[in-house]
């Protein structure tokens, strides 16, 4: 995993980029759904994509 530094705030800590992994890239900040119990409460799962645009989905499946 690499991760890109793209823009500093001089006034703020704020700060964008991205990480690359080996399933893609996802730029940063980012809206990171939440799934516990295999499942992200609150949105359909055809909605974290098409309606919340999610990069990416932190999840657990115990």
């Amino acid at each position: 995993m690499t991760f890109t530094l793209q823009h500093k705030d001089p006034a703020s800590r704020a700060r964008a980029g991205e990480f690359t992994t080996d399933h893609g890239t996802v730029r940063t900040p980012i809206f990171m759904p939440v799934g516990t119990a295999a499942t992200v409460k609150g949105l359909f799962h055809r909605d974290v994509k098409e309606e919340a645009r999610a990069q990416i989905i932190l999840a657990n499946t115990y």
